[in-house]
């Protein structure tokens, strides 16, 4: 088929004014490619969930029927906000959260559409789908003003910024697309308020959020930093990863490794849903930074591995060790309370979510490393579908999905993972064995800082902060002893091997 393009296949290298490889987010580009950022001081676009690689790869191999990326596109194909008809139905001010005229239904479905939209374009090349996808996050841009509600606020924010941007993305040098406009709309009204929450934490104490309200902010703030060529984005994003004081900073994120190489993610102590957002929401900032040249797929020995490798094998309904912690909770000079959690949650192996095949091709293609539970959950996922395809509610819209199209990839003739990040991280081994990435690692460092967060359906006690628990802070302790971690807020109790 012959492919005609409105959106330029130059390089579009955008400079930002100061490099935003390695060197300057701390991070380390691997020799597997991580990143084609490579000029100093440039952006690279296409480049955050999608480089221009990526988008021929697709396209390559759908022409070419080869599986299973047809199988990936018909589930593209097939889904409702995938279609050159949609229209966009914008809004002055979104709202999220109880107490309030809830309306961000209409922003998540038109957002769908329109990375779907252009998604589509970028395989078949067909302009009906970019001018949609252009239409409908041009009438977002000139309609929206604000992004209110209730502490939910921050999570439409987070999630709604994130996926904008990497639709935008995907358009952005098409002739009709509003590129300033939307630029400053994304960052006045989505990573002006991400950035927010990682320093404020909407007045309650940095442990009263869970993981995934500082995940959402932190891709909010790295596509938004990305998008707008604004480096101080996106080097503040990348250390909140590595050294921030809330729950979604890596090791907080996963505060346990444990001896067989699996790593305790946080929120699987809360339920399984939220433990699977938490997984997405990382590996899609680790998959946009590394295609910025920054590796956090790797950094501190690939922990993200590990705890993915955790996930995985506790939602196939496997037997996984467990820390048991008490969480401190509550705002700045209000109340207080604390929450124990002793076993990992229950689990449904029949629940999925499209995050899986973007986890596994990175480290078993990119890589060459072994994922053996992460690469099984794929598999069950597969092919992935999108927004819209895991049910009508918001968590089926939380992550963009159709990974089987879009990340699987042939493995890499090199398979060496990226040189050491930043001074005082444990460098990921230019060695490991696929059996080590799976199962031998020595237990992490107990110096963590903490943070948690309250769920967001939980009941509160107060204000604002009473509608999504936000009003929660962490105490993390155990019976065989107490280990303070930075702050002062989070105590673990260490095992070796624990069981449930």
């Amino acid at each position: 088929m012959h492919r005609t393009r409105q959106i330029s296949r130059r390089s579009m290298l955008k400079v930002s004014g100061a490099a935003v490889g390695a060197a300057a987010a701390g991070g380390a580009v691997g020799a597997v490619g991580a990143g084609p950022a490579a000029a100093a001081g440039a952006f690279a676009h296409p480049g955050l969930l999608h480089t221009r690689t990526d988008l021929d790869r697709m396209a390559a191999k759908v022409r070419a029927g080869a599986a299973p990326h047809t199988a990936g596109f018909a589930r593209l194909t097939a889904n409702r906000h995938a279609q050159s008809g949609w229209q966009a139905r914008p809004q002055a001010v979104v709202y999220r959260g109880s107490g309030t005229p809830e309306n961000y239904s209409l922003l998540y479905n038109d957002i769908h559409a329109a990375y779907q939209n252009a998604l589509r374009y970028h395989v078949t090349g067909e302009s009906a789908y970019a001018d949609t996808a252009v239409a409908v996050l041009n009438a977002w841009s000139a309609a929206l003003t604000a992004v209110n509600g209730s502490a939910d606020r921050f999570l439409a924010a987070g999630l709604y910024g994130y996926q904008f941007a990497n639709a935008a993305e995907l358009v952005r040098d098409h002739g009709d697309f509003e590129l300033a406009r939307f630029q400053e709309m994304l960052s006045k009204l989505f990573g002006a308020v991400s950035d927010d929450f990682l320093v404020r934490h909407n007045n309650a104490v940095v442990s009263n959020y869970w993981t995934n309200w500082d995940l959402a902010s932190m891709a909010c703030v790295l596509a938004t930093g990305v998008f707008c060529d604004d480096r101080a984005q996106v080097t503040r994003a990348v250390d909140y990863f590595k050294h921030g004081a809330g729950l979604g900073a890596i090791r907080n994120a996963i505060p346990v490794v444990y001896e067989d190489g699996l790593g305790e993610w946080l929120e699987a102590g809360r339920d399984q849903g939220h433990a699977l957002l938490g997984v997405g929401l990382m590996g899609t900032f680790c998959e946009m930074a590394w295609n910025q040249g920054i590796d956090l797929y790797g950094y501190d020995d690939s922990r993200f591995l590990k705890g993915a490798q955790y996930v995985a094998k506790w939602s196939l309904g496997g037997q996984v060790p467990f820390t048991a912690n008490t969480r401190r909770k509550g705002a700045v000079g209000g109340w207080s309370g604390s929450e124990t959690v002793t076993a990992a949650a229950g689990v449904d192996p029949s629940m999925t979510r499209p995050i899986w095949a973007m986890i596994a091709n990175h480290y078993t293609r990119r890589r060459g490393l072994s994922a053996t539970y992460v690469t099984q959950i794929a598999a069950k996922a597969a092919p992935e579908g999108g927004g819209g395809d895991y049910g009508p509610n918001s968590g089926g819209y939380d992550q963009l999905g159709f990974g089987t199209l879009t990340f699987t990839r042939d493995r890499a003739s090199t398979a060496s993972p990226a040189a050491a990040g930043s001074a005082g991280a444990a460098s990921p081994s230019a060695s490991a064995s696929a059996t080590a990435a799976a199962t031998a690692t020595a237990p992490a460092p107990a110096s963590v800082s903490a943070s948690a967060s309250a769920s967001a359906s939980a009941a509160g006690k107060g204000g604002d902060l009473a509608a999504t628990g936000s009003g929660d802070v962490v105490a993390w302790t155990t019976a065989t002893g107490i280990t303070a971690l930075a702050g002062g807020l989070l105590l673990l109790r260490r095992r070796a091997r624990g069981g449930q």
